[in-house]
């Protein structure tokens, strides 16, 4: 092992088209306020057609790989969480490490829903440990394109954008991953879900576009599973990195619903002065809205050495975890 990883860059993109409540709210006959009310999210930001989900990650990555200020051909992996990539097949992110001129980095696609940030994170971290070589983690998606506008549960939440964090080595003991845990419960698999498109219900001429479509089966189901895991996952984070809440500077978030994280954060103790949140303007881009909250956050406030960031995500599968970080 080559020590620890540290946080050397950070990197977002949202596309330019903001897309605020009363357009959605029109369109589904909802009262003013309503989602606001429900959700915490204000706006949104939707692709315009001619966006692509890797032309969106590609600029979340040279985001960070400017701040880092490193030789590109010293990365040694590219990771793009993603649930919406450019094609099924081939895999975006060998194009997006292209077009980062990563020349000398591997490169592969990750689906792990709105916890994908969060593997891939764990995942890059101990590429970096076990080489001694940089490692960026980027997340995206074009959730718009997904959306069933009919729809309420979906079309109120989801957005489009892309986050990025290069990981570099270190040798200073607090820095990067201090403690983590990592969660599934295929009990809910179906509660959020994109019913056709897979090897189990492939595409066909008679098929219901509507089932290409994104559909959360059971709202409260995952409210309450969500709330459940990424409690579980923080605490469990904690205690591996033998820190109590209070010393965690930051608590970021997966952005789903404004209710879920505070009801989270209330339950592990961390008040709302240090929680980040991003979805009032952003809305909710799955795996994308950890790390583009904490780029948003660094732009507000620079992140200082010594502080500790608890990151936590739970969403479709389902999936979940939980890292503490140091800087």
């Amino acid at each position: 092992m080559n020590g620890q990883s540290r946080i050397a860059g950070l990197g977002h993109y949202v596309p330019a088209r903001t897309v605020l409540n009363a357009e959605i709210e029109a369109g589904l006959g909802l009262e003013t306020g309503w989602i606001e009310a429900r959700t915490g999210i204000r706006a949104r930001r939707w692709a315009e057609p001619g966006e692509t989900l890797s032309g969106m990650a590609e600029k979340a990555g040279e985001m960070a790989l400017d701040m880092a200020g490193i030789d590109r051909a010293s990365v040694g992996l590219m990771l793009l969480a993603t649930s919406t990539p450019d094609h099924l097949l081939p895999p975006s992110a060998p194009l997006v490490a292209h077009c980062l001129r990563l020349s000398g980095a591997g490169a592969v696609d990750l689906a792990g829903a709105c916890a994908g940030f969060i593997y891939a994170l764990i995942f890059a971290d101990g590429f970096v440990r076990a080489h001694g070589k940089p490692a960026l983690v980027v997340a995206a998606n074009i959730l718009s394109r997904r959306i069933n506008p009919s729809e309420r549960a979906s079309a109120i939440l989801f957005a489009d954008a892309a986050g990025a964090v290069l990981l570099v080595p270190s040798r200073q003991a607090r820095d990067g991953i201090l403690g983590d845990s990592l969660a599934a419960d295929g009990s809910g698999y179906g509660l959020i879900q994109i019913p056709a498109g897979g090897s189990n219900k492939p595409f066909a001429g008679d098929l219901d576009i509507a089932e290409t479509r994104m559909t959360i089966v059971d709202g409260r189901a995952v409210f309450s599973k969500a709330v459940s895991m990424m409690v579980r996952c923080s605490t469990e984070a904690l205690a591996a990195a033998a820190l109590q809440s209070d010393a965690v500077t930051r608590f970021v978030p997966h952005q789903a619903n404004a209710r879920i994280f505070n009801a989270v954060a209330g339950q592990i103790g961390i008040e709302g002065g240090r929680v980040i949140t991003s979805i009032a303007d952003y809305g909710n881009s799955s795996a994308a809205t950890i790390p583009l909250s904490l780029s948003l956050a660094h732009q507000a406030e620079p992140l200082q050495r010594g502080e500790k960031l608890l990151l936590a995500a739970a969403g479709a599968g389902l999936t979940g975890g939980a890292v503490v970080v140091g800087v």
